[in-house]
């Protein structure tokens, strides 16, 4: 079959195999026809075959669109700036990470008293020649004397733990593996940590056997893997995550158990000063979230939605026998996203329409004052211990990169702590949040972001992801700056299925509600176009994971909205995404397609089943990963290969398939680079932007 790729070329899909796979739930015959690529890319060798000449046809593709390396220089230029994470002080050390523009992976950097050299503790660019392994999570004792780090290699989940000796810079032996989804927790004396992991995977299964019997362990430093002691397990119930943290004194040990995405937890306290410390049931019931703010003593303080769908702060004294929670602060009408125990104050973080604001409370809840922000953003860090007021954060905006902030919480006083250096003006571009009306009357906010000089009319890239009560706060990327300077406005809409209003907006994006999220997809397209901010024709989407179902369902339901999307490592078969890996968790969003009624909801809108074939599509860049072990790339090889086979009008429908590059954690940042390239290439191409040559 071929198609028309611009005025002058075709292009020719690969022959697809296609079975005839046919099977009934509950009484509804379902089609399956390309299920062989739900095979691992790695050991199934058609599989491999059909994504070489998928990525093939795709270069080729690409090749012709003239725009793709001066897109390319670009971005190198803007992604070419200093970055620093924010610090975080142990002893007298401080440590953050730093990329000095474009290195493929950070290095974490020490340095000895706020003032003292810099050095290099870790160098990840060099611990692969494709630079594609990389420091995840890093965890420094409680004297800062030994570092505990996960590395994460070729974008996948799994992670392997190392420990470095801070003052010498030597790696001791210690390693752990299959460890994933856990925080990292030293003992109070240096001496350990605890880490949660799954059983070894069987063999060739590790990238998509389902993910059960997670247990909490602690090691002991200097001893084998094989010797460290079980803390924690619940082989009652396989499908339990559990993740562990330690108070600042060492005192106790918290493990947080949850079934699913949902933030309903369990708490279980293990008291460290026994010479066997038992499991004590703190919180019972899957029913509600709680976050440990910090503790003093016996004294916890938690962020929670108990009574409180958009949080609150309170104390509970693990000293008593039964569970009495204090309130401390009581819930406001903004979503309150964070708080923390810094000095001798609590740190709240709110969102105010999705926009981040920050105040000082003593730990009685009595109002400081508000810690100022610089404009319409987010903020990101305010970590700290007991007893030192001092606390760093980073600020960003979607024309703003990430700049460092240090705070005393005693004093208030706050100061520019490390602002990058940069390739253009941040004055030059304007960010403004306008609300649009839902299909049934919701009022909902967006983000618009452009050049001041850009005109009405003009090209525009939107972007969401609606689910998991997660919220989309404005960050700065330089992709989408790019796309800005190349005369386009990029849009961000904070669809519900997220938390930018608590629960209730959340509530309202999923399970049954969840056609609510394309509803306010789709009345974000059409605002973006009625009130000429863009134009029919000239509107591209995007969104990843969560957000790769959603252009799907979207695409499928309003055709003719977009003129170009990407679903990027999206969850597109409906029916089958619980059967691998971390699948099983988002029954919490999406229900269980084991269940009639939730099989009715999932079919209804699954972008793998709902292809129109006949009817005129956008452009489509499917991209996914041969490493991603979240959402299997599976879903995108099945959908592209529907895609292809059906007829859907002359634009084309490619897939972009990266190799050692996972769900996008840990990605190297050539490797982000190109894709950009080729995305704007291809969503500018679509939507008439005058591109670079």
């Amino acid at each position: 079959m071929t198609m028309p790729a611009t005025a002058a070329d075709t292009i020719t899909y690969p022959e697809t195999r296609r079975d005839d796979l046919v099977e009934t739930q509950f009484g509804v015959p379902v089609a399956d026809p390309y299920r062989w690529l739900e095979n691992d890319v790695r050991t199934d060798e058609s599989v491999a075959r059909w994504v070489d000449q998928e990525n093939s046809i795709t270069e080729r593709y690409l090749e012709t669109l003239g725009s793709r390396d001066a897109i390319k220089a670009r971005l190198k230029t803007l992604w070419n700036y200093e970055r620093y994470g924010v610090p975080r002080k142990r002893g007298s050390h401080y440590f953050y990470t730093h990329n000095s523009g474009l290195q493929n992976q950070p290095d974490l950097l020490v340095r000895d008293g706020l003032d003292g050299k810099e050095r290099k503790l870790l160098d990840p660019s060099g611990w692969a020649k494709d630079g594609a392994t990389a420091l995840d999570e890093w965890r420094p004792s409680n004297n800062g004397d030994l570092l505990l780090y996960s590395i994460q290699d070729g974008g996948s989940d799994w992670r392997t733990l190392r420990v470095i000796d801070v003052v010498t810079g030597k790696t001791l032996d210690d390693e752990i593996k299959w460890v994933k989804f856990s925080d990292l927790a030293w003992d109070g004396d240096g001496k350990g940590f605890f880490y949660s992991r799954f059983p070894e995977p069987g063999k060739d299964a590790a990238f998509q056997q389902l993910n059960l019997n997670h247990q909490v362990y602690y090691h002991r430093i200097g001893t084998r893997q094989s010797e460290d002691r079980l803390l924690y397990a619940t082989p009652a119930r396989p499908r339990l995550n559990h993740s562990v943290e330690t108070t600042q004194d060492g005192r106790y040990a918290l493990v947080t158990s949850s079934e699913g995405t949902d933030e309903r937890y369990e708490l279980t306290l293990f008291d460290l000063a026994e010479a066997d410390p038992k499991p004590r049931k703190l919180v019972k019931g899957f029913v509600n979230e709680w976050a440990l703010a910090g503790s003093i003593g016996s004294r916890f303080y938690f962020r929670t939605n108990l009574k409180a769908p958009r949080q609150r702060v309170v104390m509970v004294d693990v000293a008593e026998p039964r569970l009495k929670p204090v309130e401390i602060v009581a819930q406001s009408p903004d979503t309150l996203v964070g708080v923390s125990l810094v000095g001798s104050r609590l740190i709240l973080a709110y969102l105010g329409d999705a926009k981040t604001e920050a105040e000082l409370r003593e730990l009685d809840g009595t109002r400081v004052g508000p810690i100022t922000l610089p404009d319409i953003g987010a903020g990101a860090g305010f970590g700290g211990r007991v007893g030192d007021p001092e606390t760093f954060f980073s600020f960003s905006s979607y024309a703003t990169p990430g700049t460092i902030y240090r705070l005393n919480t005693s004093t208030g006083k706050m100061e520019l702590f490390i602002q990058p250096k940069l390739a253009f003006d941040p004055a030059d571009y304007v960010v403004e949040q306008q609300f649009f009306t839902s299909k049934d009357g919701t009022r909902v906010p967006m983000f618009i972001t452009r050049k001041k000089s850009t005109p009405a009319g003009a090209p525009a890239l939107l972007y969401g992801y609606g689910g998991f009560n997660i919220s989309v706060t404005p960050a700065f990327s330089p992709a989408a700056l790019s796309w800005m300077e190349m005369g386009g406005v990029y849009a961000v809409a904070n669809l519900r299925g997220g938390g930018e209003y608590g629960k209730a907006w959340h509530d309202a994006g999923r399970l049954a509600q969840k056609q609510n999220v394309f509803d306010d997809f789709i009345a974000a397209g059409e605002y973006l176009i009625s009130s000429g901010i863009s134009a029919k024709g000239r509107l591209a989407a995007m969104g990843r994971s969560n957000g790769g179902l959603l252009i799907g369902a979207v695409v499928n339901q309003r055709p003719d909205l977009f003129a170009a999307v990407n679903p990027a490592v999206g969850v597109m078969d409906m029916l089958r995404f619980n059967r691998f890996t971390a699948g099983r968790y988002w029954t919490d969003d999406y229900g269980d397609p084991g269940k009639a009624e939730d099989f009715k909801l999932l079919r209804a809108y699954s972008p793998y089943h709902n292809i129109r074939a006949g009817t005129d599509y956008p452009a489509i860049m499917v991209t996914t990963a041969d490493t991603d072990d979240r959402v299997v790339p599976g879903h995108s090889f099945k959908y592209t290969a529907a895609l292809q086979a059906a007829q859907l009008g002359s634009k084309p429908h490619l897939i972009r398939i990266e190799t050692r590059a996972g769900h996008g954690s840990g990605k190297p940042t050539d490797k982000v680079i190109e894709e950009y390239a080729d995305l704007w290439a291809f969503l500018g191409h679509w939507t008439g932007m005058a591109l670079p040559k």
